[in-house]
């Protein structure tokens, strides 16, 4: 169980001596040159805790640990951001922005921001870097589709079409689970064969066994595996033997719209593949995959490399 009183937590001295152990762990790395351990730790009154000067002749910058980072030019403590990534790394279904204002005695835009970030640090960039495409020989790629979010006047509106999307006014979500695997989710504009399958050819290896619903979309896409299997749900079947179903992908799905009914209440279609992003990272390193609380939250420290995210970029309205 984590300590939510350890020192990293409630110093900024500490906290930054554990971010600089998980970016530097050959010394202080300059993101200006990329020399590693040739730097010197810049001391006196004048200056800020953290800074490096490199020592390469044709460099001599100064920089810290979060040069480059998605907490670069932050003045939140950097104990408050690692806070903040524990907690969201450490709920299964997340934490609101309320929740963490509350928590972290920051603003509340403060907060939704901070969650963002965080987000952004858990989206990958390729699809190399998330781990390469699911599947492969002998592995099962279940994939579906649902929808989330809208307002709540139509959350019980009936299930009609309305320009390729299901109940009025949500948005549509594909995911594709490896079964005892990954998990890879979508935001898509419509659900069709044209939006579908770019996503099912680049993210699922063709050498994997399909596994979907009854759907007209995926009879085609599926001749493009090495085999295709599915079950009639318009029929209520829902498994057939112990091979055939899409339960897998069915689960993700109840987490996902449980964290986003019960926790965020409301998301907007700018934002939601951030959400995404969340709940595909703490499934992907989930306790099943062998991965506790801590281990999570380190591999999205080790996420914050090489990106920014400035209040501006988010088109910013703070949801819950």
């Amino acid at each position: 169980m984590t300590d939510l009183t350890a020192p990293m937590y409630v110093n900024e001295e500490a906290a930054r001596a554990h971010l600089e152990a998980i970016r530097w762990p050959d010394g202080p790395a300059c993101p200006h040159c990329g020399s590693v351990d040739r730097a010197t730790k810049l001391e006196g009154d004048s200056t800020r805790p953290g800074v490096w000067k490199c020592r390469e002749p044709e460099c001599r910058k100064p920089f810290s640990v979060t040069v480059g980072t998605l907490f670069e030019r932050s003045h939140i403590p950097l104990n408050k951001w690692l806070l903040a990534v524990h907690l969201l790394c450490a709920s299964k279904k997340g934490i609101s922005a309320h929740q963490l204002h509350r928590m972290l005695d920051v603003q509340y835009r403060t907060a939704w921001f901070m969650a963002h970030r965080i987000r952004e640090a858990m989206r990958p960039l390729s699809v190399k870097d998330g781990g390469g495409p699911l599947g492969g020989k002998n592995k099962v790629v279940e994939a579906d589709e649902t929808y989330v979010g809208g307002k709540e006047a139509n959350k019980h509106a009936s299930k009609r079409r309305h320009r390729g999307r299901g109940a009025v006014g949500k948005e549509a979500v594909f995911a594709l689970v490896e079964r005892r695997g990954r998990v890879m989710s979508h935001h898509v504009p419509a659900v069709s064969a044209k939006t579908l399958r770019p996503i099912l050819v680049r993210h699922a290896s063709r050498k994997s066994y399909l596994m979907t619903d009854d759907s007209p979309i995926y009879p085609g896409i599926g001749d493009e595996f090495a085999g295709h299997g599915s079950v009639n749900h318009s029929q209520e079947e829902y498994v057939r033997g112990v091979f055939w179903h899409t339960n897998t992908v069915e689960n993700y799905f109840s987490i996902l719209k449980r964290g986003i009914t019960g926790v965020y209440h409301h998301v907007s279609q700018r934002h939601l593949r951030r959400y995404l992003a969340e709940f595909d990272f703490r499934y992907n390193n989930r306790k099943a995959m062998g991965i506790e609380d801590d281990g999570r939250a380190l591999r999205a420290l080790k996420g914050i490399g090489g990106k920014r995210l400035t209040y501006r970029r988010t088109n910013m309205r703070p949801e819950a």
